[in-house]
């Protein structure tokens, strides 16, 4: 013993021994910062080129190529070493490689959403009012509306034109580019807005893009609105009725920024789930020739209830591991009993500044590391998987054995509200599932934020998980 240092009593000792303490990624690993603010901005780069879910997926099948992955359609044979993508119609992917060993030893499973929050344009959306011409919006996934006014916003997104020709939209992202912005009242005139509740201060149908204000000539009825459409059509050969078949959307045309003085947090839109996407994405493109058989799903749809053939209750999923399973001659039920999951989906990172919302001792604290989250759901555990604790079990010693720093998190008071993720719709497959995601400060904002500490230990985790023995 050093000759000043203090013996520990028994109480102290026994302290140590049993009781719980959570240590920050500053505490357990001091020597990651370098490795941490380097992947973190590779981190940026995805989150300005992949803000819609197509956008998404298009930069996550590049980045794939590059390593050597190739395109599976169905029906296709395959062998171990392999690597695939599955592309789901622009808006989901599937990433996979063929492990050494038997697969109906089971396939471990990462599954993370692409898309965000945002405004989606109706399909007749362009009208002229008040010498403005606007365009009008049906919001996608739970907002607070006030937060969509008064922000810079760009338009992503396809259209198919009359002759069935697909045109790709994005416009507001270069510095060049015009913008796009929901108008609000000012403060002097904003006293019946102020008696409303914070959910009733701006509806729904007050979420218009401003669009444009010179008129084509000063003869033409709408001719403000003529002239929105006379440029859309000379940028993008579209007519008024190609928005009928268009798939457009307005996000924030913020880029993704550091915050702080010490550079520690990352602010950007689409976070939220993107956060455990791209860490799902670098860890499987790290492997090579994995012992397991390994899945990366980048899902559609979560935000409004994973519905649909993109969203991750499509029969998609299965379809792949059976036509998989057939083409080595084994048994897609078996496989499926033997696989494990990581619903890889952001947790609320506890925020003092709304502490009553919380239950500090089973909230994520920022840089405390990823959010490992038993179940999910609101009240009463309604609409939730609940992992089992011999499967929590598993998973918690393949982190510790691995150096990832990570907490246990609940979303919130138990009577405080909740949400779902993807979870429930893999285990209801009969494959061990449970929640782990980096916890997000004002999640669902326009401009969410996390820490970088907490988004390389994401990364950690799934590479742990997918070569795990």
């Amino acid at each position: 013993m050093p000759k000043n240092e203090k013996k520990k009593s028994e109480g102290e000792l026994l302290k140590e021994k049993l009781v719980y303490k959570k240590k920050t990624a500053f505490e357990k690993c001091p020597d990651e910062k370098e490795a941490v603010f380097a992947y973190c901005e590779d981190y940026k780069k995805f989150l300005d080129n992949a803000k819609t879910e197509r956008d998404a997926s298009a930069y996550s099948i590049a980045l794939a190529k590059k390593k050597g992955f190739k395109e599976y359609k169905f029906g296709k044979k395959v062998k171990a070493g392999e690597k695939y993508y599955y592309n789901n119609r622009g808006k989901s992917v599937y990433f996979f490689i063929i492990g050494s060993e038997d697969i109906e030893k089971g396939i471990a499973l990462t599954a993370a959403h692409i898309d965000s929050p945002r405004l989606d344009l109706k399909a007749h959306p362009v009208y002229e009012a008040g010498g403005m011409a606007f365009m009008k919006t049906h919001y996608y996934g739970g907002i607070k509306k006030y937060q969509w006014t008064a922000i810079p916003l760009a338009l992503h997104g396809t259209v198919t034109l009359a002759d069935s020709k697909t045109v790709d939209v994005i416009l507001g992202e270069d510095e060049s580019d015009p913008l796009f912005y929901v108008n609000d009242i000012l403060p002097h005139l904003a006293r019946d807005q102020y008696a409303k509740n914070l959910g009733a201060a701006i509806e729904g149908e007050q979420l218009n893009l401003l669009s444009g204000s010179m008129p084509f000539d000063n003869e033409t009825p709408e001719a403000i609105k003529l002239n929105l459409l006379r440029l859309l059509n000379e940028k993008y050969g579209m007519t008024e009725a190609d928005f009928q078949s268009a798939e457009l959307c307005a996000v924030p045309a913020m880029k993704a920024r550091d915050i702080g003085l010490d550079r520690s947090l990352i602010a950007a839109y689409g976070h939220d789930d993107k956060v455990c996407a791209y860490p799902e994405i670098t860890a499987i493109l790290s492997l090579n020739k994995p012992k397991k058989t390994v899945m990366s799903i980048l899902a559609d749809k979560e935000e409004t209830g994973s519905d649909g053939n993109t969203g991750m209750k499509t029969s998609a999923f299965c379809d792949i591991i059976a036509d998989i399973c057939e083409a080595l001659g084994k048994s897609e039920r078996i496989v499926r009993a033997n696989s494990v999951c990581l619903s890889a989906d952001v947790s609320a990172a506890y925020d003092p500044n709304f502490a009553g919302a919380y239950e500090i001792n089973n909230s994520a604290i920022i840089n405390c590391g990823i959010a490992l989250c038993k179940y999910t759901g609101g009240g009463g555990k309604s609409s939730t998987n609940d992992a089992s604790g011999e499967y929590v079990g598993r998973i918690r010693k393949i982190f510790d054995d691995a150096g990832v720093v990570w907490q246990t998190a609940e979303l919130g008071k138990v009577d405080q509200g909740g949400g779902g993720t993807v979870a429930k719709f893999i285990s209801e497959k009969n494959i061990d599932t449970v929640d782990v995601g980096v916890p997000v400060i004002s999640m669902h904002a326009p401009y969410e934020v996390v820490s970088k500490f907490d988004v390389y230990n994401m990364h950690k985790a799934v590479v742990a998980f997918y070569t795990a023995k």
